[in-house]
């Protein structure tokens, strides 16, 4: 599988590029210019495309021939970066790929999901003075999500929990809503949302599928396993 991971060089990125080669599958790693120095470590076992990933010229020579395309949703400054990323993916991903998004569990896709206080409080405060200082800014995230739902392509928008460093705990679970008793323990291992983003690749399951993670080992997973 020839795969290409928008946002190499990010944390999230680099474990998904572990993985993917940890798979024996062909990498394109594309990230800003300034980034490029992070992978390093993959030197001769990935090929790389420097540039923004919001830019269609750059996504285009990066997916082309790609089975499989797995996209850091970054909602950087205020100017669109995100949406025009999953943009630029939608309209140049190979017919028939497999298309695998990152978001926050703030992105919704049916208004179903119950949030915590403190993430809503984040969300209605944070948000704003993120934008205010034109560091971030969370609606384009939703703008972005919103245009992959609408896609008829092979979709998947996987929404990570908070998250943490640490050994790899295996798959995360899932479910189709936030506040769902599997996932109240809110919590993921970096490594392990990557993990979920690689193997979403081959699970025809989750196509056209938000679904929302949370470590297999957290208190609340074990909780349900246990109950089952």
């Amino acid at each position: 599988m020839r795969v290409s991971i928008v946002g190499a060089s990010g944390k999230l990125g680099q474990y998904m590029v572990q993985h993917a080669l940890g798979r024996g599958y062909e990498v394109v790693g594309v990230c800003r210019e300034q980034g490029v120095g992070k992978l390093d470590k993959f030197k001769g076992r990935i090929t790389v495309v420097p540039g923004a990933t919001n830019d269609p010229d750059v996504i285009r020579r990066a997916i082309a021939g790609c089975d499989g395309v797995l996209v850091v949703l970054v909602p950087r400054g205020v100017h669109g970066y995100s949406t025009g990323t999953a943009q630029a993916v939608l309209d140049h991903a190979p017919p028939g790929a497999r298309l695998v998004f990152s978001c926050g569990w703030h992105i919704t896709r049916d208004g179903q999901d119950v949030y915590s206080w403190k993430l809503k409080a984040l969300v209605k405060i944070g948000g704003p003075l993120a934008r205010l200082a034109r560091f971030a800014d969370l609606n384009d995230q939703v703008e972005a999500c919103n245009r992959v739902f609408a896609s008829d392509t092979r979709w998947t928008v996987v929404r990570g929990s908070d998250l943490e460093e640490g050994e790899s705990q295996g798959l995360p679970v899932w479910s189709r809503h936030v506040g769902d008793p599997i996932l109240e323990s809110n919590i993921t291992r970096r490594v392990d949302f990557a993990l979920f983003m690689v193997a979403a690749l081959e699970n025809d399951e989750l196509i056209h599928e938000a679904p929302a993670i949370a470590s297999g080992q957290s208190p609340s997973a074990l909780a349900h396993a246990a109950s089952d």
